[in-house]
């Protein structure tokens, strides 16, 4: 309950239910009464909850402030699709020519629009509009559906393009590092941000688009065909890269790592007396030789050392 009530008040303050921590509950829902301008004074108190009389009136207090908090979110939410609803309204009553909707009623102010789109596909040749893609009709629950898969569409589709604006500013960002970028700094980003900030997070894609939509959109033209790029081409498609260096990265022409370790090869046995190998026995001569040999600095007896 306080927790659906901080998300709608908009309270930093919510209550965590602790059994076992009877002194932290109650400073807990002082600090939420507080916030909430509580008018009971006796459930302020430092030992309020302590008597059954109080913790009847905290609960009938939180009941009746979550109630009436979440009628004021159902009543604010209706008069935003209203007037979401009146500006389409208005809109449509915009781009067909008709006067305003001023204290009009929804449903004339529909059954004129409808009058004049009929009005208007008179006058067209045949077959202008083509057929509908959508013929079936739906009934509540399934408009309901396809509202829940257009606004799931709609978030995954927002943020890929939050994904791909980011990759855009990164991108442009990227050419302001050169030394020749830096002087034009102010007249890329002239150009670059009315651009930049017309390009929109969300997809304004709604089910009247489905109801709009006529079976040539399920024509699919390939961006390289005639047609298109009548349309797409510029000065930019007649440059000419010129020759580049070449970077490698050919996987045939790579040659293969070293190995990590040796190969492993059975020891091998030298000879020598005793099966000495022969390099023991030439570091047992060099500290011979190094500590004066015979009768040297350890009385004449060598010491042999083994690496």
């Amino acid at each position: 309950m306080t927790v659906r009530l901080a998300q709608l008040l908009g309270l930093e303050e919510s209550v965590c239910i602790d059994e076992n921590d009877a002194d932290g509950l109650q400073s807990h829902i002082s600090r939420l009464l507080k916030e909430m301008l509580c008018p009971y004074p006796a459930l302020l108190e430092k030992e309020a909850l302590q008597k059954k009389e109080n913790c009847l009136n905290l609960i009938l207090y939180l009941s009746s402030e979550l109630q009436a908090a979440q009628i004021v979110e159902s009543k604010q939410s209706h008069v935003g699709d209203m007037c979401t609803t009146m500006q389409n309204l208005k809109s449509i009553c915009q781009t067909l020519k008709l006067s305003e909707p001023n204290g009009q009623s929804t449903i004339d102010i529909i059954s004129h629009i409808e009058a004049k789109i009929k009005e208007i596909c008179e006058d067209l040749p045949k077959q202008h509009l083509g057929k509908p893609v959508l013929k079936l009709s739906f009934n509540s629950e399934q408009w309901g559906r396809l509202e829940q898969i257009n606004s799931a569409l709609s978030a995954e589709y927002e943020h890929r393009r939050r994904m791909l604006i980011k990759r855009l500013d990164v991108t442009v960002q990227s050419f302001s590092w050169s030394e020749r970028a830096k002087n034009c700094l102010d007249r890329m980003a002239k150009v670059y941000q009315p651009l930049r900030y017309s390009l929109l997070f969300k997809p304004s894609i709604s089910l009247g688009h489905l109801l709009a939509a006529r079976e040539d959109i399920c024509h699919v033209m390939k961006t390289s065909s005639g047609q298109t790029r009548e349309k797409t081409a510029c000065a930019i498609n007649k440059i000419l890269m010129g020759s580049v260096p070449d970077r490698g990265g050919r996987p045939s022409e790579i040659d293969a790592p070293p190995p990590e370790m040796p190969p492993w090869q059975k020891r091998q046995d030298f000879g020598g007396r005793g099966g000495w190998d022969s390099r023991e026995r030439g570091r047992v001569r060099t500290h011979r030789n190094f500590h004066g040999g015979r009768g040297g600095s350890y009385g004449g007896r060598a010491r042999h050392y083994f690496y």
